[in-house]
């Protein structure tokens, strides 16, 4: 018994505690262990609401669920949270995490009330709704999507950090340029025929910049 006496070793404080884990003993004899030690300290953590991590031993999903029941078998401790140590899934999380506030924020927006006039540049963090024109000479950039209620002759860039579901609408869409993602669309150096005025989206598809009317059924298919 003396090989296994360091098998399983709990640290603790009042926030949580660590079940370090022999790597080398059989999960069986583990399980015995961590019945036994806790049972032995379950007047410590009578009550208690910790939270738990593991080290020394890579454990699947279900080795952890059989010594969390083992846990709650032999104390009264509530365990509230596992602690993960796996790096690599710390940081799976981490990217999952960043990319859903990214689309939370592109779906959030924020109004620019005004006129933006030749020279004059605005950059948004987030998706913008532009009340008022975007003139000859002037910017927008945004990392979501740009709105304007008005005329767009300047340069919209959306979709600036790489999101190619970015797309721009104008009541009346006559740009310089459009920029979505990392694709660029210029207006044609001819002017065209003046048309008649109508909201309209520009959006990528297949890596090409497409600009139409803004009906309906086009709005049921933009990809927020």
């Amino acid at each position: 018994m003396n090989t296994t006496n360091n098998a399983v070793i709990i640290k603790g404080n009042k926030y949580g505690i660590i079940v370090v884990l022999s790597p080398d003993e059989k999960f069986d004899t583990i399980k015995e262990l961590v019945a036994e030690k806790f049972k032995e300290s379950s007047k410590f953590f009578e009550n208690a609401k910790m939270a738990i991590s593991f080290e020394g031993r890579d454990l699947t999903n279900e080795e952890q669920r059989e010594i969390l029941d083992i846990i709650q078998e032999n104390t009264d401790m509530h365990i509230v949270c596992v602690i993960d140590e796996d790096a690599e899934r710390e940081e799976l999380f981490r990217k999952t995490l960043e990319q859903r506030l990214m689309e939370l924020a592109n779906n959030t927006g924020q109004f620019y009330k005004g006129i933006l006039r030749s020279g004059a540049s605005l950059e948004f963090e987030t998706s913008v709704i532009i009340i008022g024109d975007v003139n000859h000479g002037a910017r927008v950039v945004s990392k979501g999507n740009i709105i304007v209620l008005g005329a767009l002759k300047g340069n919209a860039f959306a979709g600036a950090t790489g999101n190619t579901n970015s797309f721009v609408v104008a009541l009346d869409m006559r740009p310089m340029q459009i920029r979505i993602a990392d694709t660029i669309a210029r207006s044609p150096d001819k002017p065209v025929k003046e048309e008649e005025k109508e909201a309209k989206i520009a959006f990528l598809e297949d890596g090409n910049i497409y600009i139409e009317p803004l009906t309906k059924s086009v709005l049921q298919d933009i990809s927020l």
